[in-house]
């Protein structure tokens, strides 16, 4: 991948964001009527017709999008249900009714606003401008086309529809308004303290009690196989094919620098920079002669004055100059734009060399005298400073210009030659890598491994790639970036034998039945102490909340503030899985004496967020029923485009 796309990634966050319908406007669409059998129409959305080729291509663009931002920890199957299928589905209706509504309000984004937009999201993209400031359209689409498949124009469009979309939710989704007096009974309720008495019963107390025969043992190994089974692995053998790959197969000749450089100077061209202080008599708009006139005489005396001590010229601009910007700074105008300056002004600061004292010049403003401070000419980068910079760039091209054809041959060899992978390497000059104890599934401790891919790993768990021992196809693991793999040696998922894991399954029965004592023993505690109130056996008393549970077991915790309090002392009695049983005395329920001011504040946000969030929902179905949504198909069964890829 390319190296902007690891070191500056906020374009890729706006492409995601663009790309990825927030989960926040997820709303069902069970509800809406149902009709038709035309198997390539799934819905019917605002008189328009949705089909199942938008729909494949969309639960492609997700899935692409999930494995980029996921990496390794990408597992498809995660995203094979139902749910997903019928999520893709929603997103889709939403987006359409969203645009639907834009529509019939004639929501739109002007030209201007829509280019800031993409200004702002390249800026900081290294190699896209060129040294006049205009961008360099072939780098361009370039970074578009490589990091997700698009053209300017089709990143353009889709700016374009997230903008419009947040014209029409985004009042909605900020105008989630919370009474105070709720904010802080939610707060209040957050906070609340609960004074507790713990009465333990730790599972060792009870272990000595249980006696593991042969027979509960096997009866474990029998009930719980799946957890005494070594999963199927592999060695495998594989090749990538990336960007990398064809770069260093690429050169380019001094020469090829030469002439580039030759034939685009001006970009390695550092403008003139020149800095200038001024002295203004200002005149009114509309001035008579004869106030000219006398503000052409206050200039001259003043040009006079400053010719005698020019070092005294910020000191009589401070004391004589009539422009409120520049005066309080001694005259200085900072590093002149002369775009932004009137004509004539313009011509005499740019014709002036450092040190010239040049008026009074007219303009609408008044009369000026400038002096140039600083100067520094217009230069340009020699050929030995710029040239890895050249070659670095011109290698880019040559190689975005052979990856294609490179990938092609990748593809078309690891295919028809699919008895090695040896073909594909002497070809293209891979290398080929290996790897053992691969799994079905990629593995955490190899997180950083190519071949830990759940695509890659897809493929090369196939019936063809196993049985016949074939190559993978090519598989794109990342953008710009193919695989093929092969199987070496596999080894069939096995269940390890009972004798192996004997010991392991004893200790762990035995904690389970010496949980269950303490549960038993814990539950007879429990009704006593309910019977009778009192505290004879608990702990000393602490404070338990929500936020902090002051060394009780979580699962305790929770249980301790979900317990019905209306009469005190109450008691809760909490089954801890592997540790034993705990019966806990509620004795008090407070409020703190305190309450950090800023959190109350970041809940009372939280919580208007949340029913933001529900105005929006509601909001959304809304424009569904407006647009008159109806369901024709289902896409909740499995379909080809759930292994398109």
């Amino acid at each position: 991948m390319f190296e902007f796309i690891r070191t500056h990634q906020k374009l890729m966050q706006i492409l995601l964001a663009i790309l990825i319908v927030p989960s926040f406007v997820f709303v069902g669409v069970s509800g809406y009527d149902s009709a038709g059998d035309n198997a390539n129409t799934l819905a019917k959305v605002d008189g328009h017709t949705l089909t199942r080729q938008e729909w494949e291509q969309a639960q492609r663009k997700q899935l692409d999008n999930f494995r980029q931002r996921m990496g390794p920890q990408f597992d498809q199957k995660m995203f094979d249900t139902p749910e997903f299928r019928q999520r893709v589905l929603d997103d889709l209706i939403t987006e359409k009714v969203i645009v639907a509504e834009a529509s019939r309000n004639h929501l739109t984004v002007s030209q201007a606003k829509l280019q800031k937009m993409i200004l702002e999201a390249i800026k900081d993209v290294p190699g896209i401008f060129k040294a006049d400031g205009s961008i360099d359209l072939d780098v361009y689409r370039r970074i578009l086309a490589q990091s997700q498949g698009l053209t300017p124009e089709g990143y353009q469009q889709l700016v374009l529809k997230s903008e419009t979309s947040q014209q029409v939710g985004g009042s909605v989704a900020l105008s989630g308004i919370v009474p105070r007096a709720v904010a802080k009974q939610v707060s209040d309720f957050g906070a609340q303290e609960r004074e507790v008495q713990e009465l333990a019963l730790p599972v060792q107390q009870f272990m000595d009690k249980v006696k593991v025969t042969d027979e509960m043992v096997k009866a474990f190994y029998d009930k719980n196989a799946k957890l005494f089974e070594t999963p199927e692995q592999a060695k495998i053998e594989y090749v990538v094919f990336n960007s990398a790959a064809v770069s260093s197969q690429v050169t380019v000749s001094d020469e090829e620098v030469a002439t580039y450089y030759n034939a685009n100077t001006k970009r390695f061209t550092a403008p003139e920079v020149r800095r200038a202080s001024q002295i203004m008599v200002a005149l009114k708009s509309g001035a008579s002669a004869a106030d000219k006139a006398a503000a052409k005489a206050k200039a001259d005396a003043i040009v006079a004055e400053v010719k005698k001590a020019p070092a005294d010229f910020a000191k009589i601009a401070k004391a004589k100059s009539e422009d409120p910007v520049s005066a309080p700074q001694g005259g200085d105008m900072d590093v002149l734009d002369r775009a932004s300056l009137p004509k004539a002004l313009g011509d005499a600061a740019f014709g002036a060399k450092q040190g010239d004292v040049v008026g009074p010049v007219e303009t609408e403003f008044g009369f000026h005298i400038v002096t140039i401070t600083s100067l520094k000419a217009e230069t340009v980068k020699p050929l030995a400073d710029v040239k890895e910079e050249i070659a670095a760039d011109l290698k880019n091209q040559k190689a975005g210009k052979k990856y294609t054809e490179m990938a092609e041959a990748f593809t078309n060899t690891v295919y028809e030659q699919a008895d090695s992978l040896k073909p594909v390497v002497d070809k293209l000059k891979l290398e080929v890598k290996t790897a053992e104890n691969v799994t079905r599934t990629p593995s955490p401790a190899a997180a950083q491994a190519p071949y830990n891919n759940a695509k890659f790993l897809s493929a090369l768990f196939t019936d063809d790639v196993l049985k016949n021992k074939r190559n993978t196809e090519a598989v794109e693991v990342a953008p710009s970036t193919l695989m093929s793999g092969r199987i070496v040696e596999y080894k069939a998922a096995a269940k390890r034998p009972l004798a192996e894991v004997d010991a392991i399954i004893r200790q762990r029965v035995q904690v389970e039945e010496a949980v269950k004592l303490a549960k038993k023993e814990g539950e007879a505690k429990l009704a006593a102490a309910k019977a009778s109130g009192s505290a004879d056996g608990f702990s000393p008393a602490k404070l338990v909340s929500r936020a902090n549970p002051a060394g009780v077991n979580g699962a305790a915790a929770a249980e301790i503030m979900k317990a019905d309090v209306s009469k005190l002392p109450a008691y809760v009695g909490v089954e801890i899985p592997g540790m034993g049983y705990g019966v806990y005395r509620i004795g008090k329920v407070q409020q703190p004496a305190q309450q950090d001011p800023a959190q109350r504040l970041e809940e009372q946000q939280q919580i208007g967020n949340m029913l933001s969030q529900q105005e929006l929902y509601m909001y959304v179905d809304a424009l569904k029923q407006k647009a008159k949504v109806k369901m024709l198909g289902s896409v909740t069964t499995p379909a080809k485009a759930d292994t398109a890829n």
